[in-house]
């Protein structure tokens, strides 16, 4: 990329390598800040590609520290950058600069200082005589040269200073390595022998191994191919020792540029772009950026990228709707004709390639960008018909007549696509209205008030369709947007109705039955259908009326009671049904509300009924009122009197009116007994003519306390007991009496009956069969020394004689776990039975005949099934010759009767 017309471009890069410039000291004076050189000579070749580094410039500033800015005089050719290297801003061409030198400026911001430079600028071609000639060189290798700047004065400054440029070195390379770049020497290795060396990043620090120097000759070398992308430049530092290791120069930094090469292609952010456009769209309307990146120098044509557009589809209305900014990346419209609705979609084949776009050298990528036409309502609906036909009975409400269908060409689904229908004519009272179904996009002509066939029997309506957004400017709507739609009412037979509803009549408390009221009639809508009406009683809860069920007229049954429960408010309400004889028939009902003048038919009473007073009143009065079920003027106010019957009435009490509606009953005497009396007093209202009524007011006097109320026991004792409530006292106690007499009668016969079961024992539960084993040894410390085994020798039973296990009783011991008693010959001890067989043994001494094993079985335990046994159940040979009875003898005279039975001779 470097193209030189004179030798190769490694040649090039050795040359500016090898350029020095020098400088003159002109005494020692102190350090002073500013450039090393007022005048650099740069030896610069014919052409300079954009981003080259040429030199570099230094800046002494005394360890002022403060930051120092650089500026040149022709900033559009050249660029400096903060550590003094100077690079072409563009492609330069030698013969095209001016002959005037470049400045350089320094400036200070804090001091506000500015030191200026000169840089003379010579093509390759000319000598530079201010580059000293190295005393020895290899053939083609570049020498850099220590200053004579003397390492122990640093304050001293010396005639001239070499200004080292930037070595450049290309990435990539293919070697052979190690590749010789510049010799390093110093003017001391004259007089002794040096050693060269080099520090920095690359040399002796991360990455290692790039650059060597051979220590004698001083030669430095690449080892090994570089990565621009990796690492750009590198840092070093050489330094110059005698063979002690003692420092002859001061060190001299060296920067190694990596050149670029194209080696990278331009690689897109994504690999499909989306984007966006509206249809309609005019030319030059942006659409969407799409980038991509190359990991070259962008300082160099390696990384600078150019976009274009490789292919368009579709391609319609054109095959060039779409440019892009080449450097930018920038997609805008370059043609009208955007419609969604013919092209919905485009994709668009981009292609970025290196090198500003070389289609020979660069390197190149694509991708792909589609772009979506968005809607826009650049299309009204319109209707599939000019007329849509519907019917509707009458009456009926939220019933959908007719479905307007209309077309769209926008986006479904979408404002410019969502219908709205408007009637516009032919409905100008409401009742008709048009919604639209969200999933066909259909008018939903439906009824919302109730339509009457007699009043209109077809309605025609104009309806316009609309979307929900405005249509695009330019785009008018056109006739196909409104349609007609014509609706039949059809007739139905509909329900007569009574007017007024409900209906109003006065009439006189207490009329009488069978008067004629009114004729309550209702009307049939159905003004075309001749039909007649019939009347009927639906609700009438004191069946005061009658309606005749073809004139409707009413007439009672009953008379008329204001005063009845079923009268609120002196208003009655009693409904009526009309209908007629259609096909299906239809009725209505109706409300006949009577309202009852009152009349004086209500006696007056007094209330309360019941009050208290004292023994010895001091004073003690008892207000009263009247209570009257008739209105004013029928009711108060009223005249208050006692009773003359009977006589004592007049004499212990008065009565005292204390306004219209109320008065006071008082004792005249200063004593009365406690009690309860009645007291009569007649009550006379206001009617025309008056009613009188005499009722009794129930006054308990009682013994009071110092408040003047009845005390405890006197409230009890005033509050007395009637008659029928001591009756019912009565009844429960002799209830309860009764009860209590059952029972016992109860108790008695079940304990004979208890009595009578104990003389019905089952053979089976007789115990004197029985000789039962309890899980109990011994029978305390007097049985002791019982031996109760010659009462149970488990030996001697059959086989046949033992229960199954099944029919034992619950209480017995199992069979098999009995301890088996070995059989004794022995006697027993005489006295080891006790007295609770002295019944048993009684009954055998005193009945010959009776054989013993039958009386001897009687004990104190109930129940069957001993594993014992029955004593009966034992074997007893007829010969008796086996078995030794003669220790009977020895039991007492009680067991000789048995000793000469079964122990005795033959005789």
């Amino acid at each position: 990329m470097y193209s030189l017309r004179e030798g190769s471009g490694l040649s090039l890069l050795l040359v500016f390598a090898g350029l020095q410039i020098a400088a003159e000291g002109r005494g020692t004076p102190p350090c002073r800040p500013g450039f090393s050189e007022d005048v650099y000579k740069v030896v610069v070749p014919e052409i300079t590609v954009k981003g080259h580094p040429l030199f570099n410039v230094r800046f002494v500033d005394c360890g002022r520290g403060g930051p120092v800015r650089f500026e040149c005089s022709n900033p559009s050719d050249f660029r400096i950058e903060a550590d003094g290297v100077v690079y072409a801003a563009s492609t330069i061409l030698r013969s095209a600069l001016d002959a005037s030198p470049l400045l350089i400026k320094a400036s200070d911001a804090a001091t506000q200082q500015e030191w200026v430079a000169h840089v003379l600028l010579s093509p390759s071609s000319q000598q530079v005589q201010q580059v000293a000639a190295p005393s020895v060189v290899s053939k083609d290798l570049k020498e850099i040269v220590f200053s004579s700047r003397n390492a122990d004065s640093q304050l001293k400054r010396a005639k001239r200073d070499w200004v080292i440029p930037p070595i450049n070195v290309p990435e990539n390379s293919r070697g052979p390595f190690p590749q010789e770049l510049v010799r390093i020497r110093s003017d001391h290795d004259k007089n002794r022998s040096l050693r060269y060396s080099v520090t920095g990043p690359g040399a002796d620090q991360p990455p290692t191994g790039i650059f060597i120097i051979e220590p004698i000759s001083g030669e430095l070398s690449v080892n090994k191919p570089l990565d621009r992308e990796h690492i750009s430049n590198f840092h070093l530092r050489a330094h110059a020792v005698d063979l002690n290791g003692n420092q002859v120069e001061n060190p001299i930094d060296i920067v190694i540029n990596v050149i670029d090469m194209n080696d990278n292609r331009p690689e897109f952010a994504h690999q499909i772009w989306n984007g966006t456009v509206p249809e309609g769209s005019k030319p030059g309307t942006f659409v969407m950026t799409v980038t991509s990146v190359d990991k070259d120098d962008p300082r160099t044509a390696n990384g600078m990228l150019r976009y274009k557009i490789l292919s368009q589809n579709p391609e319609s209305p054109t095959s060039n709707m779409y440019t892009i900014n080449n450097k930018t990346g920038g997609i805008i419209t370059v043609a009208a004709g955007l419609d969604r609705e013919k092209v919905p979609q485009y994709t668009l084949i981009i292609q970025a390639t290196d090198m500003e776009g070389n289609p020979i050298y660069g390197l190149s990528n694509t991708a792909t960008a589609v772009i979506r036409v968005t809607d826009v309502n650049d299309n009204p609906p319109e209707f599939t018909a000019e007329m849509f036909f519907g019917e509707v009975p009458e009456n009926r409400v939220n019933v959908i007549v007719a479905n307007l269908t209309v077309t769209d060409k926008d986006q479904p689904n979408t404002p410019a696509w969502n219908a709205v229908y408007k009637i516009t004519g032919g409905d100008p009272t409401g009742r008709f209205s048009v919604p639209t179904d969200p999933t066909t996009n259909e008018g939903l002509v439906t009824v919302v008030k109730p339509i009457d066939y007699e009043i209109s029997r077809t309605y025609v309506l104009t309806v316009e369709a609309r979307n929900e957004v405005p249509l695009a400017r330019g785009i008018h709507s056109p006739r196909q947007s409104t349609a007609t739609v014509s609706i039949r009412v059809l007739d139905v037979n509909e329900s007569p109705y009574f007017e007024p509803n409900p209906r109003l009549i006065t009439l006189d408390d207490g009329t009488s039955a069978d008067s004629t009221l009114i004729a309550f009639t209702a009307q049939d809508p159905d003004r075309f259908m001749e039909q007649s009406i019939s009347y009927s009683k639906l609700s009438d809860p004191a069946n005061w009326l009658r309606i005749d069920p073809n004139t409707g007229r009413i007439t009672t049954i009953a008379i008329l009671d204001r005063e009845s429960p079923f009268v609120k408010n002196s208003l009655y309400n009693a409904t009526f049904m009309a209908r007629d004889n259609g096909k299906p028939s239809a009725s209505g009902t109706g409300v006949l509300q009577i309202h009852l003048r009152d009349i004086n038919d209500n006696a007056p009473k007094v209330f309360p009924t019941e009050t208290e007073v004292c023994e010895k009143p001091e004073p003690n009065a008892i207000n009263i009122t009247a209570l009257d079920g008739d209105l004013n003027p029928n009711a108060g106010p009223f005249a208050f009197e006692l009773a003359h019957r009977p006589l004592d009435v007049r004499r212990n009490w008065t009565i005292t009116r204390v306004s219209g509606d109320y008065a006071q009953v008082s004792l005249k005497i200063g004593f009365l007994e406690s009690g309860i009396y009645e007291l009569p007093i007649i009550i006379t209202d206001s009617g025309n003519p008056p009613m009188s009524n005499t009722s009794y007011l129930r006054i308990k006097v009682c013994q009071c306390d110092m408040n003047g109320d009845c005390s405890d026991q006197q409230h009890i004792m005033a509050a007395g007991l009637g008659t029928g409530a001591i009756i019912s006292i009565l009844l429960c106690i002799i209830i309860l009496l009764i009860l209590v007499l059952m029972f016992v009668v109860w108790m008695k016969r079940r304990d004979k009956e208890r009595q009578a079961k104990q003389l019905l024992i089952d053979p089976e539960d007789d115990v004197r069969d029985n000789i039962l084993k309890y899980d109990e040894e011994g029978g305390g410390e007097e049985d002791q020394d019982y031996d109760l085994s010659q009462l149970q020798q488990p030996d001697t039973l059959e086989p046949d004689v033992i229960k199954p296990v099944g029919i034992r009783r619950l209480d017995e011991r199992p069979l098999h776990p009995e301890p088996q008693y070995p059989m004794r010959s022995a006697a027993p001890h005489p006295g080891d039975i006790g007295d609770f067989i002295n019944e048993g043994l009684k009954a055998a001494d005193n009945d010959p005949t009776a054989p013993p094993y039958d009386s001897l079985l009687v004990f104190d335990y109930e129940g069957s099934g001993s594993t014992a046994g029955s004593l009966s159940s034992l074997n007893s040979s007829s010969s008796g010759g086996d078995q030794d009875y003669d220790y009977l003898n020895d039991w007492g005279p009680r067991f000789r009767k048995l000793a000469d039975m079964y122990g005795g001779s033959d005789d």
